[in-house]
């Protein structure tokens, strides 16, 4: 073979049709050329000197013995490396399944917030017993090993983690990384089978600690008093019933205090869609004592700039030692509003902006609804501004020893 240098074709015998083909560079390979369905045919071997001459011969008789029998060895194996990307290419490990699942789904979700819970939560429970898995192995034990340590010490991020491997593996299924309809984390017909519902053994939830209704105007007369942004943003919370990380993120571009209104965009609200909130005059009159910088555009900013933390306005609530909680006075704003006024539910519950009937949509696209909202934040906050003379006490928090 090594005398063999001219480019080209040169037959060796042994099987028809088999050659070394030469090639201008000096590289060498067998080809054997056969003629199938018809058509003339080269058909690579592998190369010179990796494969001998005797196997470039058992090659060539079997690739000849599969012509015969009416099959082409070239589709073939052309089939075989198609097949053979195909499996490497959906050979995923459900780490990387989770993290496109991710990354295809974090533009519709509320905030940046919300993908990292996915990802570290996901990190610390799934990914130690099947991130390195490929996802079409995953099976019940490796969900079941994931869950079943939290299952009733931590119910509801257990529940949480549960979802969200669901919801890859649901996505896995879709896109052929996984046999579709084989989610072994559904609850449904499967998990349910091997785990006991949370209603049976997690305790029950309490709501967010609020003041009594009696209480929480007394308690503006005191918060009024306290110097601070972090007292400024509860006050305006209050005023609004609105949940503390609208405010925290509030822009002076969102308020026009000429139309008394605060338009909270889609994209900072719960549950996605714009939010307009009628501004009291109580309202107006905190944004019209605020500092304000052409520099700075949030409302309410930390000292060193930027969005006051999650915890200022708790801090607020726990240096005065009063047992509740901000997101609590949206309750109470609702107590109020069903027990000391005659507004109907539908007001109240899109003052909280919270998810309606399309009938009540209708109504406040229309206008009307707002209107009625106005009305009712000018009477909160009158209703705030004249403590009740029997309710001087506030709820305190037990000083731990």
């Amino acid at each position: 073979m090594s005398k063999l240098t001219a480019p080209g074709l040169h037959f060796v015998g042994g099987v028809s049709g088999l050659a070394l083909q030469v090639l201008p560079s000096g590289g060498r390979s067998w080809v054997l050329r056969a003629v199938i369905a018809g058509k003339r045919r080269d058909m690579g071997l592998g190369g010179f000197p990796d494969v001998t001459l005797a196997s470039a011969r058992e090659a060539a008789r079997s690739a000849r013995a599969t012509i015969r029998a009416g099959t082409d060895p070239i589709e073939e194996a052309r089939a075989a490396r198609s097949a053979l990307k195909a499996a490497r290419a959906a050979a995923l490990t459900f780490k990387e399944c989770a993290e496109r699942y991710i990354r295809a789904h974090a533009p519709s979700w509320r905030n940046d917030k919300h993908a990292a819970q996915w990802g570290s939560t996901l990190e610390t429970y799934a990914y130690p017993t099947m991130g390195a898995l490929l996802v079409r192995d995953v099976g019940v034990a490796q969900v079941l090993a994931a869950l079943e340590p939290i299952w009733h010490v931590k119910p509801e991020t257990a529940s949480r983690v549960r979802g969200r491997i669901e919801a890859v593996l649901d996505w896995a299924g879709a896109r052929d990384y996984r046999h579709k309809g084989d989610n072994l984390a559904r609850w449904k017909g499967h998990l349910d089978k091997l785990l006991p519902a949370r209603a049976k053994f997690a305790k029950v939830e309490h709501h967010h600690a609020a003041l009594p209704i009696a209480a929480v105007g007394a308690f503006m007369v005191e918060l009024q008093a306290k110097e601070g942004m972090g007292a400024r943003a509860l006050e305006f919370a209050i005023l609004t019933a609105a949940r503390s990380g609208e405010v925290r993120g509030a822009t002076w571009s969102e308020i026009d205090t000429s139309a008394a209104v605060w338009i909270i965009p889609a994209e900072r609200m719960k549950a996605g869609r714009e939010h307009r909130v009628p501004l009291s005059e109580a309202a107006l009159a905190l944004l019209k004592a605020l500092p304000r910088l052409a520099s700075v555009e949030l409302v309410f900013s930390a000292p060193r700039g930027g969005e006051l933390s999650d915890m200022t306005l708790t801090a607020v609530l726990r240096r005065m030692n009063v047992a509740a909680v901000p997101h609590g006075f949206r309750s109470t704003f609702r107590d109020w509003a069903a027990e000391r006024t005659n507004y109907p539910r539908d007001v109240a519950e899109m003052a909280l902006a919270h998810v309606i009937g399309d009938k009540v949509e209708a109504a406040y696209r229309r206008g009307d609804l707002f209107d009625k909202r106005r009305r009712m934040m000018a009477d909160w906050a009158a209703f705030l501004a004249k403590p009740d003379a029997k309710a001087t006490v506030i709820p305190m928090r037990r000083n731990r020893a």
